[in-house]
């Protein structure tokens, strides 16, 4: 994706989110309430709610619910929320985000850090502050909210199946310090004991490695429909053609079977906490 059409991807949520705070502050003075009161209904300062109005914070989905029901909007608001919660991502995350919460089965390989769905938020934080060219504080903050949200998946009912092979090299960093990197590996354990979530580990000692060409997520939908996502460097493409998805589909299961098992992974995750 070159850069002049990540300007535009920008532009479009940063409308999103201008023309839904327009659409907040008309509903709240047509209901006659100041954002002090309108926030003491919601649960929010009158602060956070003008940064919702100026576009300045992403509000949450249950936000935009309660406020469509408090200002009467009659579905108005609510009708943007899936647009909303969009505008948050980067522009090139933004479709795969979107495919990834409606997935019934996620197949994720990750080289570089631990995948998003499985970061605690001290490691998200590390690594978003670690983001070259540096990103605001406040983007920081936009994207850590919205991560975190995406880990709703494991809550969702009916689960959907969930597997990961991560390199032995993401669990090696340390990423954010010791404490974050041990808090981070006492959080893959404890994921792993969910019977919707398989995590395998990738050795460094292998001799044999199918995936040199780069991490990769795949995705079946409940339609059927077989997906897959590559990203590098903010250059990101959704695949939906069957052959290249079939290929890196047969890339995973080469991966799985070249990697630690579950049980195996859990035990190597135990002894990096142990030794250090």
């Amino acid at each position: 994706m070159d850069d002049e059409v990540q300007q535009l991807e920008y532009e479009f949520g940063a409308g999103i989110l201008c023309v839904f705070g327009r659409q907040l502050k008309l509903f709240r003075e047509r209901a006659g309430m100041d954002r002090a009161r309108f926030g003491s209904l919601t649960g929010y300062s009158a602060s956070t709610i003008a940064s919702f109005e100026q576009a300045r914070r992403i509000p949450p989905p249950k936000f935009i619910d309660q406020a469509d029901e408090v200002l009467q909007a009659g579905g108005v608001l609510s009708a943007s929320k899936e647009e909303v919660a969009r505008a948050q991502y980067p522009a090139f995350f933004r479709d795969a985000a979107k495919l990834e919460a409606e997935a019934v089965v996620l197949h994720v390989y990750a080289t570089q850090a631990v995948p998003g769905l499985l970061q605690t938020e001290e490691y998200a934080r590390a690594v978003f502050a670690m983001w070259r060219p540096q990103l605001d504080e406040e983007v920081v903050e936009q994207r850590l909210t919205a991560r975190l949200a995406r880990q709703e998946i494991f809550s969702r009912r009916p689960a959907p199946h969930l597997s990961f092979v991560i390199e032995e090299a993401v669990l090696l960093r340390p990423l954010g310090g010791e404490a974050v990197w041990r808090g981070q590996l006492e959080h893959l354990m404890l994921i792993a004991e969910k019977r919707n979530v398989e995590i395998q580990v990738m050795p460094l000692s292998r001799q044999e490695h199918a995936g040199l060409a780069g991490p990769f997520t795949l995705m079946e939908m409940k339609d059927g429909r077989r997906i897959a996502y590559a990203e590098v460097q903010g250059d990101s493409r959704v695949h939906t053609e069957r052959q290249r998805v079939r290929e890196l589909e047969r890339t995973y299961g080469t991966l799985r079977a070249q990697a630690h098992t579950p049980a195996e992974s859990r035990a190597l995750i135990e002894k990096l906490l142990g030794e250090r």
